[in-house]
């Protein structure tokens, strides 16, 4: 049986692990990784329009790994409008690096999973084969944090060198042109890279665990028995 503060340290990093994965799906299902303000360009241009009247061509642009949302404003007020990646869209997109998003997650999520039930099984016992204990561990929480971290810095990439927010915000326009004033990394993004946090922290957990430290030895008291002592 492991000892209490090694259960400690694995029951942790199960909760850990287990609360990556409840990140992970959140995160894929909220449309909302990028919010942004879009320019109707060619309404703007159309009216030559000055500084203090481009406010009624501004409009803003959400959206996720399968959903978003924009506001158009070329002149005649805010039109709402939403759409789906799926399965329009991606065609528009640099489809593989998208699909290679969600695929990183996926494999994360089902490494966050693995990672939990290793977790639970070094609390619970010390296992005989050493790729089940806290190596195997070690390896299942590198690979679900390395897949997160893949998954964002593609994210990243399709945003910054692809501009993934101008197609979508261009997607079946056909008389008008946006281009984007802003654009900012939302709360799901964020939740993405906590969670490769969240496994990086399992490993500091994990190599903590292995730390053996020095057991505190008692020295005894040698009892001097005189003959005084054995007459009383």
């Amino acid at each position: 049986m492991p000892g209490c503060f090694k259960k400690t340290l694995f029951a942790l990093a199960s909760l850990i692990s287990f609360v990556s994965f409840i990140l992970i799906v959140v995160a894929m299902g909220t449309p909302k990784w990028i919010t942004g303000k879009i320019l109707c360009k060619t309404g703007a241009d159309l009216v030559n329009a000055t500084d203090p009247e481009l406010v009624k061509f501004i409009g803003e642009i959400y959206y996720g790994l399968f959903r978003g949302g924009k506001i158009r404003q070329c002149g005649l007020g805010g039109r709402r409008s939403k759409f789906t990646i799926f399965p329009h869209m991606v065609k528009k997109l640099n489809t593989g690096l998208h699909v290679m998003i969600i695929i990183f997650l996926c494999v994360a999520i089902f490494f966050s999973l693995v990672s939990f039930g290793f977790c639970i099984l070094n609390a619970i016992k010390v296992p005989y084969r050493a790729i089940n204990g806290p190596a195997g561990a070690c390896l299942w929480n590198f690979l679900a944090g390395g897949c997160v971290v893949l998954a964002v810095t593609s994210f990243m990439a399709a945003v910054k060198l692809h501009h993934l927010t101008e197609r979508i915000a261009n997607f079946r326009e056909n008389v008008f042109r946006f281009i984007i004033l802003e654009e900012r990394f939302e709360h799901c993004f964020w939740i993405c890279v906590a969670s490769a946090a969240a496994h990086a922290v399992n490993l500091l957990l994990i190599a903590i665990s292995e730390i053996r430290f020095p057991k505190i030895k008692t020295k005894t008291e040698e009892v001097n028995v005189t003959a005084e002592d054995i007459m009383y």
